[in-house]
């Protein structure tokens, strides 16, 4: 992957961090769409990289750039070093997590929790800056529970932005920690974009990307023509990613970019056959490969081939081709 242009600011655009999404083969499979979305790791826990000898969660190929990492935790000096071993692995960004609902994440104390206690937020921050060799930011909710959004959210940014942190990427939601499912949470609070851009011209030194219902790079665009400085996608980029991704070189940041899903099939070989030949399934790249043609003709046996082959033992590189004809073949129907 070529190096990241000085002029270009990756963070414009992003995927979001989905758990059980935005592993090392998705992040592989998005990047060959966009070489400068910025994109970012499920959350890893900072107890699991310090206490639980799981450096493997950050493994990640040199492709992937630029990419970040979020970390969970509410300790300052286990945040600190998980941080520093995200650094020595090379990430571009670590981002601290204030914005998960689920109740594993609760019981941890860490996640949108911590928007109730934000000078233990700026705590962390700090620590993790002192450890880190690369920007630490931080994505939010704009409040939890019977807060107040319009009275919480300044205050939470000022405190924040104090202890070093100048780049916030806000949910524009709020979470609630009991009665809504972590699914419910992403969809029955109500949005409040206004809110956001008015943090933004609040404090204009900041940088305030807005995340929460981002559907489309048309949606992408108006909030940075409104002032915000990134927006970041999360389930539509999965779900549909050629929509957002492939156009998302020359719409987002004026470089050209990919254009071709068929050639985005045949790059994804080489990395599909390393896998392999490591032991690794089939199933766990291609997973993330069945909303490539999402909308188009022969979508269903795209994703039908895929779906029914990639899981059985043996399968390999064959049966992305079967898909590719079933996928053509039903097209031409």
């Amino acid at each position: 992957m070529e190096k990241q242009r000085q002029d270009i600011v990756p963070w414009r655009l992003s995927v979001a961090p989905m758990m059980d999404w935005t592993d090392r083969h998705c992040r592989y499979f998005h990047r060959l769409m966009s070489a400068h979305t910025l994109l970012y790791t499920e959350m890893v826990t900072a107890p699991a990289l310090v206490r639980g000898e799981a450096r493997h969660l950050l493994a990640f190929d040199p492709a992937e750039h630029p990419v970040a990492v979020q970390l969970g935790g509410s300790d300052p000096k286990e945040l600190a070093e998980a941080a520093r071993i995200a650094c020595d692995e090379g990430y571009d960004e670590v981002n601290l997590n204030v914005g998960c609902p689920s109740d594993r994440v609760q019981s941890g104390t860490f996640g949108a929790v911590l928007m109730k206690t934000p000078a233990l937020v700026a705590e962390c921050v700090a620590a993790m800056a002192a450890a880190s060799s690369v920007e630490v930011t931080v994505k939010c909710r704009i409040g939890v529970d019977d807060q107040d959004p319009r009275e919480v959210l300044p205050g939470f940014l000022e405190t924040v932005a104090a202890a070093g942190v100048s780049r916030f990427v806000v949910h524009a939601r709020k979470a609630w920690l009991q009665g809504l499912s972590p699914k419910e949470n992403r969809d029955v609070p109500p949005l409040d974009y206004g809110l956001v851009a008015e943090m933004k011209r609040a404090f204009p030194a900041l940088e305030i990307c807005i995340n929460g219902g981002v559907q489309s790079l048309d949606a992408a665009r108006d909030f940075l023509a409104g002032g915000l400085d990134g927006a970041m996608i999360g389930r539509a980029a999965y779900h549909d990613p050629a929509a957002i991704l492939l156009p998302a070189d020359e719409a987002i940041f004026g470089v050209p970019g990919q254009t071709s899903r068929h050639r985005v099939v045949e790059e994804m070989k080489p990395y599909i056959a390393r896998h392999l030949a490591t032991g690794g399934r089939l199933h766990a790249v291609t997973r993330h490969m069945l909303g490539l043609f999402a909308g188009r003709p022969g979508a269903r046996a795209w994703r039908r081939v895929l779906s029914e082959g990639a899981t059985r033992p043996g399968a390999g590189l064959e049966l992305l081709d079967e898909a590719l004809r079933q996928r053509d073949g039903a097209r031409a129907a």
